[in-house]
């Protein structure tokens, strides 16, 4: 599984599925990567960081990195946590990978259909954000142990 464009959603299918995963007798491969060049190298938000570090998550080695071709082949499932993000994988994936690429909130029962960007909404925007990969997740395990 790979994520694109949150580090939040890394480390919470990172850590958060890999706590859970054990229990469900699943493997998961976890990374992330942004769409755009813009953060290449750099570490998470500090909003991003201070929430998730509230609720027991550790994003502090984290690094930004671009999606690379080899993507696209090397993960079963692709995960955009926005329509934006999800045309973007769209556009650079090979046609016979494009079936692994799907909306983080298509895994969930929220009235969200994708994950907004926290950026400018402050902290309550990251803790949303944070909300709402928590609850995919859980149906994104559901889908990944079936």
């Amino acid at each position: 599984m790979f994520a694109s464009a949150t580090y939040v959603a890394h480390l919470l299918r990172k850590e958060y599925l890999g706590k859970k995963r054990k229990k469900a007798g699943v493997k998961v491969k976890v990374d992330s990567a942004g769409t755009g060049g813009y953060h290449i190298g750099s570490p998470p938000d500090k909003r991003s960081q201070d929430v998730a570090s509230a609720r027991g998550y550790n994003l502090s080695t984290l690094k930004c990195r671009r999606v690379d071709e080899s993507d696209f082949s090397s993960f079963d499932l692709i995960v955009a946590m926005d329509k934006s993000n999800q045309e973007n994988l769209l556009r650079k994936c090979p046609e016979e990978y494009k079936s692994k690429i799907a909306l983080m909130m298509s895994f969930s029962d929220s009235e969200f259909d994708e994950v907004p960007d926290p950026y400018y909404a402050g902290l309550k925007g990251f803790e949303l954000v944070l909300d709402l990969i928590e609850e995919a997740s859980d149906g994104l395990l559901i889908k990944i142990s079936s």
